[in-house]
């Protein structure tokens, strides 16, 4: 019996899209990277290029919308009305894929690791425009998007960003 394709997440800085290509074939989503466009140091804002991979999944169960901060869920479900009471908040919603850099030197150790930046996939608020880069480095994405992409994808799944 032949073995199933494992699915791969790549990132196209350029074109602001994600793509997984998986056994069920490949889906295409619109996405937002870093403000400050592409880099890999610590406190920069920038989104980290190379080769990454899923080191955790969190949120499974929670509602569309849940709030998350030091991911964990708040307890709390995004709305109008609690963005207005938190202006300027940079929201993480609905799920998190944690990524963690496999490239010694580039995106892993020292002031240049993804997983200690913090460097995640996530949900933003319907607000968010997608297609232009506004992140403060993580990968947002539309949170109907990120609930089918974090059902398709386990950990260990290989981010390729570039």
């Amino acid at each position: 019996m032949p073995q199933q394709m494992q699915p791969e997440i790549r990132i196209d800085l350029g074109r602001q899209r994600l793509t997984l290509l998986g056994p069920d074939g490949v889906r295409v989503y619109p996405i937002s990277t870093g403000a400050n466009g592409p880099g890999e140091a610590q406190g920069s804002g920038c989104t980290p290029r190379g080769r990454h991979r899923v080191r955790l999944k969190i949120g499974a169960g929670c509602p569309v919308g849940a709030v998350f901060r030091g991911r964990r869920w708040t307890g709390e479900v995004f709305s109008p009305a609690l963005a207005a009471r938190q202006p300027g908040r940079d929201w993480i919603l609905t799920r998190i894929l944690w990524l963690t850099g496999t490239e010694s030197g580039r995106n892993r150790g020292g002031s240049v690791d993804s997983l200690r930046r913090f460097i995640y996939i996530h949900g933003c608020p319907p607000t968010e425009p997608m297609g232009v880069p506004r992140s403060h480095g993580c990968i947002r994405m539309r949170d109907v998007d990120l609930t089918e992409l974090f059902d398709a994808v386990p950990v260990g799944t290989a981010v390729d960003i570039g």
